[in-house]
Order: C-alpha cells, then sequence, then structure tokens
C-alpha cells in the first residue's frame, strides 16, 4: 500500500510538471501568400492541410502586415515594432547594434531565447534565407539578427547558396540574369526538386532535435518560400488546376488619380515570353494557375511539418502560428505582384493554434496587425513582456474571444502610409494628398472619396500619427 501511495504522489507530480511545461512555438512564416485558402472560403484553392490545421485553431480574416515587402513585413513580425520600410530593415538594425546597442530593444527570437528557449530558424524567416549577408547571404560575419538564433540553418542543396535558393527553379537552376528566368514553371519530380523540398526535410529534422522530455521549450520558426517568384512548383500541384474555372479578376483596372499603384515591376522582369497579363487574359490565366500550383506546394510542405509535430513528444504542448508575410495582387487594380497600399498587398492570412483553445475553428473579423503577434506569443507562453510590448492585447483579446471587435491596422512604404479600421482604408502621401475608401460600399478600393468626406479623413490622419508615434527610422 505504501509503495502505491509512493508510486501516487510520484506519476501525480510527473504529470504536473509535464502540464506546468513552457508551451513550445512553431512559427511558419510563407511568402507571398494570398489570404486565398479553403479555410478563408476561397473553394478552388486546394490547401487540406492549413484547412485542417485552421479547424483547431482561430482563424484572424483581417490581419494586415505592416509593409508590403519582405524585409520590412518580417522586421516587425521579428520585433513587433514599426520601422523601416525596405528589405534592409533588418539588417539596417543589425548595424545600429554594432554603434548604438543600447539603443536596439531585443527581438523576439532573442527574447525567448534569453527566457529559457532554444531557438531555430530554418529557411527565409528575417528576409536573408538563413539570415545572412554577403554576395551569397552565407557570409556568419554578417548575421541579419545578432544573438536572435541558436542555429538559423539554410540548406541549399542543388541551388549552392541561400541566395541561388531564394530565386531557384527546379533541380538547382539559379537566377543571373533574371530576364532569361521563367516567371513559372512547373517540372515533374518530387517535393525535393524546388527550393522548399530540401528545407522542410531539414526542419522536420531539427523538430526531432527539439522538444524532447526535459529539454529546454523552443521557438522553431520555418520559412516556406513559395509562393514567391518565380512561379515554380512540382507538375503534380499545377495538375490540381486543369479543370478548375478560376474566378474573374475583382477590379483589374488601373485606378485613376494619385495611388500607390506601380509597374509590377519585379513580376515584369522575368521571362514572359512577351505577354502582358493586363492585356492578356489567356496569360493572366497561366499566372494564376501556376501561383494557385505554388500555394498548394506550399500546403503540402506545411503538411510534412505538422505531421513530423503530431508524431513528436512536442505535439500536445506547441503553439502553431501560420503567417503570411504579405499578400499579393493577382490582377487586382493592374498590378502582379505587392508593394501597393491597397487591401490586397496588405491583407494576408494569420491562423493561430495553442493548447486549450476555446471556440477552435471559428474566424474572427477583428482588424489585427502582425506587430502585436510578439506581445500575444509572451502572453501564450506565459512569459514576462518587453516594456515596450506593454498594452497592446488587441490581438490577444480576438484570439480567445472571436467576437473581439479589432481596432486599427497601419502600414507604410517609404512614400506613403495606410490606416484600416472597420469601414476605410486611409492612404496619406508624402506629398500631402489623401486616399479615402470606404469598405461598406461595392466600390471599394476603387473609388477615392477623400475629397468629399475632410472631417473624416483629418480624424483618420490623426489616429495614423498617433499609432506612428513610436515608429523607428
Amino acid at each position: 500500500m505504501r509503495f502505491y501511495l509512493i508510486f501516487l504522489i510520484l506519476f501525480t507530480f510527473s504529470v504536473s510538471a509535464v502540464a506546468a511545461a513552457p508551451p513550445n512555438i512553431l512559427l511558419i512564416c510563407v511568402d507571398d501568400l494570398r489570404p486565398e485558402l479553403g479555410c478563408y472560403g476561397v473553394g478552388y484553392i486546394k490547401t487540406p492541410h492549413i484547412d485542417a490545421l485552421a479547424k483547431r485553431s482561430r482563424i484572424f480574416t483581417r490581419h494586415y502586415v505592416q509593409a508590403p515587402t519582405c524585409g520590412a513585413s518580417r522586421y516587425t513580425l521579428l520585433t513587433g515594432s514599426y520601422g523601416p520600410a525596405g528589405n534592409d530593415a533588418l539588417f539596417r538594425r543589425a548595424a545600429q547594434m554594432k554603434t548604438q546597442p543600447q539603443a536596439v530593444a531585443p527581438s523576439m527570437p532573442e527574447w525567448f531565447r534569453n527566457h529559457g528557449y532554444q531557438t531555430v530558424s530554418i529557411g527565409k524567416v528575417s528576409h536573408h534565407p538563413g539570415g545572412r549577408g554577403g554576395p551569397d547571404w552565407n557570409n556568419d560575419e554578417q548575421p541579419e539578427m545578432p544573438g536572435a538564433w541558436d542555429r538559423h540553418l539554410l540548406p541549399a542543396g542543388a541551388w549552392k547558396h541561400p541566395r541561388g535558393w531564394m530565386h531557384g527553379l527546379a533541380n538547382g537552376q539559379i537566377r543571373e540574369k533574371v530576364g532569361e528566368m521563367p516567371v513559372f514553371q512547373a517540372e515533374a519530380g518530387g517535393d525535393e526538386i524546388y527550393p522548399d523540398g530540401v528545407t522542410v526535410p531539414e526542419a522536420i529534422r531539427q523538430l526531432q532535435l527539439l522538444g524532447q522530455p526535459g529539454e529546454k521549450p523552443f521557438l522553431l520558426a520555418v520559412g516556406i518560400l513559395r509562393p514567391h517568384l518565380p512561379f515554380g512548383a512540382p507538375k503534380k500541384y499545377l495538375d490540381l488546376y486543369d479543370n478548375v474555372e478560376l474566378p474573374k479578376i475583382p477590379h483589374p483596372d488601373k485606378p485613376k488619380g494619385k495611388t500607390t499603384w506601380h509597374n509590377s515591376g519585379e513580376f515584369m522582369k522575368y521571362q514572359r515570353w512577351n505577354r502582358n497579363p493586363n492585356t492578356d487574359a489567356e496569360f493572366a490565366t497561366q499566372v494564376r494557375r501556376h501561383y494557385a500550383a505554388c500555394v498548394s506546394y506550399a500546403d503540402a510542405s506545411l503538411g510534412h511539418l505538422l505531421n513530423a509535430l503530431n508524431d513528436s513528444p512536442a505535439a500536445k504542448n506547441t503553439i502553431i502560428i501560420l503567417w503570411g508575410d504579405h499578400g499579393w495582387h493577382l490582377g487586382e487594380h493592374a498590378i502582379w505582384g505587392k508593394h501597393s497600399l491597397f487591401e490586397e498587398s496588405l491583407r494576408s492570412p494569420l491562423i493561430i493554434h495553442y493548447p486549450g483553445i476555446e471556440k477552435p475553428g471559428e474566424a474572427t473579423r477583428a482588424i489585427v496587425e502582425t506587430r502585436d503577434l510578439f506581445p500575444t506569443i509572451c502572453e501564450l507562453t506565459d512569459t514576462k513582456r518587453p516594456d515596450f510590448l506593454k498594452n497592446r492585447d488587441q490581438l490577444l483579446k480576438s484570439l480567445r474571444d472571436p467576437k473581439e471587435i479589432g481596432g486599427a491596422a497601419v502600414s507604410y512604404t517609404g512614400n506613403a502610409q495606410t490606416i484600416r479600421t472597420d469601414r476605410y482604408r486611409l492612404i496619406q502621401h508624402r506629398d500631402g494628398s489623401t486616399e479615402l475608401y470606404d469598405h461598406t460600399t461595392t466600390a471599394g478600393e476603387t473609388r477615392n472619396i477623400a475629397a468629399d468626406n475632410p472631417e473624416i479623413v483629418a480624424r483618420l490622419r490623426r489616429d495614423l500619427d498617433n499609432h506612428l508615434k513610436p515608429k523607428q527610422k
């Protein structure tokens, strides 16, 4: 009897200790991913693994990034701060750490590393895959995020180095002359013939090393490259869309007046065989099908990773965050790419699962922004927040209660800033001109009503300025 009581006490203690262990964090960053997924109500897109994750998570249907470009958006994700608008944002921060270390707040991975977590990144998490500078982005002496990671990895495989991997096509093809590289491609073969097919297996290997009983909790950040340009994915994913009728492109015309429209330079510089999707409907459909194929390839990559997590000891004690670094125009406003301040560039998927989540699978229409992921993760892990993250609970509130109504989201480029509220989007240009759009109308972001609504413009300008007061220069 005595032995039984001792055993019961020890067993209860061990179970309690496991239950009280800090949760792990699996952060999955997907490049250029539009919120066009099955779980977002878009039936023709084939994303079974993302949809399955969504059924046990909170889906944010109005999540906005801070900048419509990879580097600046990831800066906000990884620092919890508004920051520079360019792709060099994190390298600028790294340079400041050398000259003014006391002026630079710790990054999210650095904060968790200093609070007992193992931190590992694989793929494109910061702007440079693997998180290094140099001509081929593999120089250990030029970290993009000093002090952030215990390991930051980019197995480049046949693509030789991170720069080659970043814009690679099938079987090790590296972008040397961009005008000679096809804007889309679908070669027959397994997942491994395209870049994500060599990094995801490494992410799985790292997952198997982490989260073992008795080990530190982990923050594992995995960057999935597709659907970033060029649109290359194994042909089996393109085949999914052979007989699928795509919906019409909404508001496909170039906007009038001063806007953040651009000529889709990132897209147009690739080999397009002298075809323009704005004037060639058949070519536009081809582009959209190849983009969809890349989304399904990304979904399969996520599926491999989540299956490995489900088979690991960390399965029941891991927070999972799926985050898109920005949206992507597929012909809306006659843009093929990101870099605008329209809804298509700034709205991206955000799906969060955590142990014990209430009302799993329910979506929230609360307006939230990437900046508040850092404090939210601190709360979910019971980790102390840095002082500069206090009083930022909007995302957390809507995560816990999908009926919670969000406030506003701020975004910016180098030449303009915007604020999105439940009803309006205001865009303020550097020269003082403004755009105002009413999202309760069918016109949406095609009719600028700023001239007719000076009081609303003035109010939203004040709100925008108040939000951006802490913005780092």
